[in-house]
Parts: structure tokens; sequence; C-alpha cells
């Protein structure tokens, strides 16, 4: 992957000469601009830790030079100049996969999405189905927007299951179980690109703070409620993937002693109780027809109330499971998302309510809470920032 639109040479410097230092300081810009997307001089001073006046001159320079493009906004009520990397064609790819979808975006360096499909798939489907309709749609819309497979940076690829950075394989507790034992790696034989990927909610975590409102946060976690249910974490401005890359998984929390075996093979997880497709099984029972995540999300703002009520004790259930995060790492912001993100207030009032009445006090109260600014989309977009990502904040 390259690391940049505009690759330094730093060997034929003399590695302690002013030349060389401002293209080293050039150099973090650009790897600010490409992992946190359009950014204020105020914030990449904050994200370099340059002088806002270094950050002021660097882009001025780089201006000059086409490099990015410069347009007035406002941060905090201020006046201010938000930056952007200029793209000169190249691209970079982002797939979820769902188990009942496919998710493709396009985006250039700047952070601009060229193109962006969405199909149903079988629940149930092989990973081979997926991954065949995920190459045919993508050479369809490169075709369709003239873009060569040159200009391909790379293509991040979500996964809605855990991850052994070990192995780079896709273990046992997946919602997809047709991926289990998948090694990663071999995507690239079947895309035809370089590829990256990780779990869906870690992905999601990577929008929100390249993508969302949240691009200051350093603590943040993102829950993904969906077929299954999932946390990604940003710790001090980073990732964060443990020991071996399985984090986060908070839908395999026990939240009922001795209830429902839940695929993972435990019994009573959080994923038995408040996930879309639980939601989706009460609310069918005696109707004619199968109940869909839309039809919760439409049902629940018409106000029906048996819908209500499922979301209130899932709600409350999640709060619950999410008091356990809070407590451990005191995150600054905890992002819902997923595709009942819609719902707003319907779905995180009893969330709130569910996390202050098992969550420390003082953390409880310092903790915000808020539904995704986008949407279902959290995901495929964070797979797309994963190939922005400066190598050395990646894991694969």
């Amino acid at each position: 992957m390259p690391a940049s639109p505009h690759p330094v040479s730093r060997g034929a410097r003399n590695p302690g000469s002013q030349t060389a230092l401002r293209e080293l300081n050039q150099q973090r810009i650009i790897d600010a601009l490409l992992g946190g997307g359009p950014s204020t001089q105020a914030e990449l001073a904050r994200q370099t830790g340059l002088s806002t006046a270094t950050v002021s001159n660097i882009i001025k320079n780089m201006a000059h030079s086409g490099i990015v493009a410069t347009e007035p906004t406002t941060s905090s009520g201020r006046r201010a100049l938000l930056v952007r990397l200029i793209s000169n064609g190249a691209v970079a790819v982002g797939i979820d996969f769902g188990r009942r979808h496919l998710r493709i975006v396009i985006v250039t360096l700047g952070h601009v999405v060229v193109d962006e499909v969405y199909v149903e798939l079988p629940p149930g489907h092989r990973a081979e189905e997926g991954i065949d309709r995920a190459t045919e749609l993508l050479a369809g819309m490169l075709e369709r927007h003239a873009i060569a497979p040159s200009s391909v940076l790379g293509v991040g690829v979500g996964i809605p299951g855990p991850i052994d950075q070990r192995t780079n394989t896709v273990v046992q507790g997946a919602i997809l179980p047709e991926w289990e034992g998948i090694h990663l790696p071999d995507l690239e034989k079947r895309l035809h690109f370089p590829v990256v990927f990780d779990n869906d909610a870690n992905l999601g975590a990577l929008a929100e703070v390249t993508w969302g409102p949240h691009n200051s946060v350093e603590n943040l976690a993102f829950v993904k409620v969906g077929s299954g249910i999932g946390a990604g974490l940003i710790l001090n401005g980073r990732p964060y993937y443990g020991s071996i890359g399985i984090t986060g998984e908070i839908g395999h929390e026990t939240i009922v002693d001795n209830g429902l075996v839940c695929h993972c093979g435990n019994r009573g997880c959080l994923e038995t109780v408040a996930s879309t497709s639980v939601m989706m099984q009460l609310l069918s029972r005696g109707g004619a027809a199968t109940v869909t995540t839309a039809d919760i999300v439409q049902n629940a703002l018409g106000g029906d109330p048996a819908t209500l009520r499922v979301l209130d004790d899932s709600g409350v259930a999640i709060g619950r499971a999410l008091a356990s995060i809070a407590n451990l790492i005191n995150p600054q912001v905890i992002v819902i998302g997923g595709p009942l993100a819609g719902l707003g207030e319907i779905l995180l009032e009893p969330v709130q309510r569910g996390l202050r009445r098992h969550a420390v006090p003082s953390v409880g109260a310092a903790t915000t809470i808020v539904m995704s600014a986008l949407g279902d989309r959290a995901e495929v977009l964070g797979a797309a920032s994963l190939v922005l990502q400066p190598s050395g904040l990646r894991q694969n």
C-alpha cells in the first residue's frame, strides 16, 4: 500500500537538514489527512504535535504544489480553514459483508464518496458467493466511473465476526458461520486488489473518528446492533485490538443466567436477547410475513406497541452490557450503530437507562451515548478508511 499519494524520498536528504525536517513534517500532515479525512489546521496541529504556525506554512506550500485544497469553514463557532487531500485519481474501496447484505463504496483520498452499491444477500450464503458477488459489483462500479484498476490503492473488507490476528482467519463466534476458517489474505486472489480487513464493529469505530463528528475524541466505543452485537474501541486515539485481535465481543456477555444457547456455545448471551434477529423472531410470531429490520424501524416510528416494547427490553439489555465497557475503559463517547440507527431516541433512551442503572454513577453520568450519524454505512466507510490508514496503525 502506498503511504500517501505523494510519497516522500527520505533517503536523498541529509536527515538533519531543514529540508528533511520540512518533508518529514509534511508527511505527518499527509498521514493525518489520509487517516482522519478533511481536517482544520488546528485539528492537524493537535494530531501531529506540530505548532499551528508550522502547519499553516506547510499547508500553504502543499496547496501551491497541488497536494491539498483548502476552504473556509467554522470550528467551535470560529472561522477556520478546512484542508482536504487532492486525490489525483487514486481511490480506496470499502466492502461490508453482512449476514443478509453486501455494501461497497469507492472513495477518494479526500474522503469523497464516488459511488456506493447495496444489495441483499440470502441468509446463510456461502463466503465464496458473497466474495464473487462483490468482485462482480466492484468491476461494474469501476467501469461505470472509468476508474483504472491501477488507481485503486486497495480494498478494505469488513467481516461480521472475530478475526484472530495471529492467523488472519475468522474464528468461531462469527454471525456468518460460513466464514469461519476463511483465511482473509486469500481475498486478494479473488478480488484482484491488495486487501486489508477487520471486524465490522472495529471499522464502525474507525469511521466515527474519520467520517463522523468525533474526530477529536480520544476514547470512543462503537457498538453495532444487528444480527450480531459487537463493539469497536478507540483508546488514546488508536484502534485497540488486544493481544490476538479479538476485542469488543459484548454480544457474548452473559445477560440471562441459564438463558438460551447462543451460537457461540454459551447461554444467555446478549445476542440471544437483543440482536435484530431475535427482535425479528419475536415480532414475527403469529404473523403472515417475517418482520424485517426495516419493518422494525418503520413500525417503531409509527408507534406500534409491540415493537416499542421489544426495543425497550433490548435497549435496557444493551445498556447493561455497555455499563461493563464504561466501567472498564471509561470512554468519552459510546456510539450506537447498525441498521436500527434511524430509531434515534426510541432505542437510545432505554440504552441510556440500562447503562446508568448498572454503571458506576460517576462513570455513567460522564459517558455520552449517541446514535451514529453515519447510519448503517459506518462499517463500509470504515473499511475504505482502513486502506488510507498509515501502515503503522493497521493490524494486517
